[in-house]
């Protein structure tokens, strides 16, 4: 970024997973769009609002489709590429896919922004490509009045393996592999109010590549997978909870990243974090006394978020075990799965 540059996060009204539409309005938006068809191999859909659409290819590979994209969340432009693929990419992992190539997606305001700007953001992005063992092969470029980044990804899994959102059973453990926080830490950049262990804490969430959802595709006692993303932790548990018909319970006080609580009690939240309560609370249970603040961080937008993964409870420390010896040092039980209605029941 040259010196004459505005900050990239000054040009977009939002960042990262925070643009995206509120759950409400994605429901009324798609609550009349036809259903995609008896299509026999397409083995998911839009159904039940999971990570990727999967279509079965032949007896031994389904092929994993996904795409996302969004506008900054950090002014450092290597950075944001890094972020919005490793973001991307999570998807295909959610499924219990492994990535096979990307395609990037570009939206640059060009009177704006140097070629060199879009350059390190391309370069951001390519190389988590490139750590995840994939190319960028291809894509589309266009001239828009804020920056937006993102990919393509595809991936290739055993049909007899897809990880979804909806098997879910009573008993499971529910396993969340990174601290939440991501959402207060952004907005908090953007007013100037992040330390530099905040930034680091930051960015070395974003950009740690959810591998550890390829490893447990077929393995035994893992139910139901989905990364936690812009709905919050309250909104994708929500799902899991409506495509497997039970109920989830989650604990209030899930792991934080570094210094997003005294951030979060000192009123530091995103909008979306507001429009996530508003678009699901009816579906919400939360224990009396529990403070605003601590609520919303349950449905802070996480960007590039980690995997929440339903596991019989057998199973849960040696997935544990697993995840952390993987990388995700704060991999932690948040909640389980009970019989009762789709909803989520918060507890103190």
């Amino acid at each position: 970024m040259t010196p004459t540059e505005p900050r990239l996060t000054s040009l977009a009204h939002g960042g990262g997973c925070g643009c995206k539409l509120s759950p409400a309005v994605l429901r009324d938006i798609l609550r009349d769009m036809p259903l995609a068809g008896p299509f026999a191999d397409l083995m998911v859909g839009t159904e039940t609002s999971d990570d990727a659409a999967v279509w079965r290819l032949n007896d031994e590979q389904a092929l994993v489709a996904t795409t996302d994209f969004f506008m900054p969340v950090v002014d450092d432009p290597f950075d944001f590429g890094r972020i919005a693929a490793t973001n991307a990419l999570s998807d295909v992992y959610a499924m219990g896919a492994t990535p096979i190539f990307a395609l990037a997606l570009v939206g640059m305001p060009v009177n704006v922004l140097s070629t060199q700007t879009i350059g390190r953001i391309l370069q951001g992005g390519a190389s988590v490509c490139a750590a995840a063992g994939i190319p960028v092969a291809g894509g589309h470029s266009i001239d828009s009045v804020e920056p937006i980044y993102g990919l393509v990804a595809l991936g290739l899994v055993h049909p007899d393996h897809v990880l979804t959102n909806r098997g879910a059973r009573a008993g499971d453990v529910l396993i969340l592999t990174k601290p939440l926080g991501v959402g207060v830490l952004s907005a908090a950049f953007k007013q100037e109010r992040l330390d530099a262990p905040g930034y680091a804490a930051l960015i070395g969430s974003t950009t740690k590549l959810n591998i550890l959802g390829a490893k447990l595709a077929g393995r035994d006692g893992v139910h139901a997978v989905t990364d936690v993303t812009g709905f919050g932790l309250l909104g994708h548990a929500l799902e899991m909870a409506r495509g497997s018909g039970l109920a989830v319970e989650l604990t209030a006080r899930p792991p934080l990243l570094e210094g997003v609580e005294a951030l979060a009690a000192a009123g530091v939240r995103t909008g979306a974090s507001g429009r996530n309560r508003d678009s699901y609370g009816a579906s919400i249970d939360l224990p009396a006394g529990l403070p605003d603040w601590r609520v919303d961080l349950l449905a802070d937008p996480q960007t590039s978020g980690g995997l929440l993964i339903a596991v019989a409870a057998g199973e849960a420390e040696a997935l544990l075990d697993l995840a952390r010896a993987d990388g995700f040092d704060r991999a932690a039980v948040v909640g389980h799965v009970v019989e009762g209605p789709a909803r989520v029941r918060v507890l103190a």
